[in-house]
């Protein structure tokens, strides 16, 4: 009984530390994610100034 109540204790602390683990990713990783959109942001601005300025250069061509 003593073996088997050490063992769900050992599964236990086993689980809480991977939730800890895990929880700590996630946020992490929504970290990463909200970096990501406004990489993605700053990327679409850029393209559509570049847009801009083709269009804009094109009109000058005779």
């Amino acid at each position: 009984m003593d073996a088997d109540l050490k063992a769900l204790e050992k599964k236990l602390t086993n689980l809480v530390s991977l939730c800890s683990d895990l929880r700590n990713e996630n946020a992490q990783l929504r970290l990463d994610l909200t970096a990501s959109k406004s990489d993605a942001l700053a990327l679409q601005a850029n393209m559509a100034e570049a847009g801009e300025r083709i269009v804009a250069l094109m009109e000058t061509l005779p």
